[in-house]
């Protein structure tokens, strides 16, 4: 894999981990169009780099909110911190249920299947079309909302379905804080990106060659300064109520993925 090659994956991967406009989709879309073999395909240990890259960017972007965390569960009680920790891991369940169970099918999905992936994209674009229509409130997640949640990112390992999108769009659908609902959807997907690192890991399926050294650190760098700027975008708009141009930019790609899936 070459420096542009690895600066372009770099950049997709920071930019789409936090625009709502399905990162998986993209890159399904991009093999069909270019053809596999104009798509440099990503080793697993490049895949684990720029996740890691975009986990770190999060961490970046939220150290303060993950600092207080940290030291109020470290008070060991059932304070508000450690009540907002456990929701977390309760909306990790369905996504790692998943993840455990159903690998080989949701892989299986991951084959040039462009119709569903066009699909898919129109179902974002409602779900951030309604979500952008909700009125705000102050009111906080739950831990039901969190169950819910944590469904709605198990579902966005659909090619197609945005995990951002679908899990700010449930949240502020179920009524919570528009800011509060972004800043969970961010936390939330952290300790996952890490589960799934050290399973890759602990696989033993990574394999690192000397030479790609190179294109690693600038696929990592691309990554951690997308991510940098999308996460901190993505805040801003959800605030604003931004997500229907979103919205319209999925609807348009979900067409245009259905009609060439059509005529090839």
């Amino acid at each position: 894999m070459n420096i542009i090659d690895s600066i372009i994956l770099g950049i997709i991967q920071g930019l789409t981990e936090f625009l709502p406009v399905s990162s998986s989709g993209h890159l399904e879309l991009g093999k069909a169009i270019l053809g596999d073999q104009s798509v440099p395909e990503e080793s697993l240990l490049f895949t684990v780099v720029l996740h890691f890259a975009t986990a770190l960017s999060t961490i970046v972007v939220f150290r303060k909110d993950i600092w207080q965390l940290l030291k109020g569960v470290l008070k060991m009680k059932w304070n508000e911190d450690l009540q907002f920790v456990s929701k977390i891991a309760l909306s990790m369940l369905p996504a790692v249920v998943v993840g455990l169970f159903f690998e080989e099918q949701l892989e299986a999905l991951f084959g040039g299947n462009i119709m569903l992936v066009g699909c898919m994209l129109l179902i974002t674009a409602v779900l951030l079309f309604l979500a952008d229509k909700a009125k705000n409130t102050d009111k906080k997640v739950s831990f039901k909302n969190a169950f819910i949640i944590g469904i709605s990112q198990a579902i966005a390992m659909l090619p197609g379905i945005s995990r951002s999108g679908a899990t700010i769009s449930t949240s502020v659908l179920l009524g919570n804080d528009k800011t509060k609902a972004a800043r969970f959807s961010f936390l939330m997907v952290i300790p996952l990106i890490f589960g799934k690192i050290a399973k890759d890991i602990l696989s033993g399926d990574l394999t690192y060659d000397a030479q790609n050294f190179t294109s690693l650190s600038i696929g990592f760098v691309a990554a951690f300064i997308a991510g940098l700027f999308a996460c901190t975008w993505m805040i801003s708009l959800v605030k604003k109520s931004k997500l229907t141009y979103f919205a319209v930019y999925c609807v348009i790609v979900g067409l245009i993925a259905i009609v060439f899936s059509v005529l090839n």
